[in-house]
């Protein structure tokens, strides 16, 4: 596998969610997304630099998630997020503890002492929609094996 030489761009991804005010209100004020363009049936928002959009589905299931398990958690799969500096990562969560937020997992160290130790956490959008934020302390060890 080549190593990439390319600077880091932001993503896009779009995902479906039950109720745009519910999605709105989220992202919004609960995560501090700012808001770009939407219509009747989306939303932009700025996660940190990537676009994310809320796409309307109405009757979105909101247990469609599988779980693996990873360091003793069950993770939920599908999910999404941002790889985050130590001290963003440790803001969001306590911003999201602040605000009532229900995890899937509790912010925690994964793989302590390991190769690959990281900064974890998950929850839950309104539309059940798994996300996944993480850090580490030392960043080259994103993709250590």
């Amino acid at each position: 596998m080549q190593e990439t030489t390319l600077p880091l761009t932001p993503f896009h991804i779009a995902f479906p969610v039950d109720d745009l005010n519910a999605a709105r209100s989220f992202y919004g004020t609960t995560l501090g997304c700012a808001e770009g363009r939407s219509s009747s049936q989306w939303i932009d928002f700025d996660l940190f630099g990537h676009q994310i959009v809320a796409h309307l589905k109405p009757g979105t299931s909101k247990d469609n998630t599988h779980h693996n398990a990873v360091d003793g958690h069950d993770v939920p799969v599908p999910h999404f997020g941002v790889v985050l500096p130590m001290e963003t990562w440790e803001t969001l969560a306590e911003r999201l503890r602040r605000a009532g937020v229900e995890f899937v997992i509790e912010p925690y160290i994964r793989f302590k002492g390991e190769v690959g130790e990281q900064a974890t956490m998950f929850f839950l959008d309104p539309a059940g929609n798994a996300l996944e934020f993480k850090a580490f302390a030392d960043i080259s060890q994103l993709f250590a094996k």
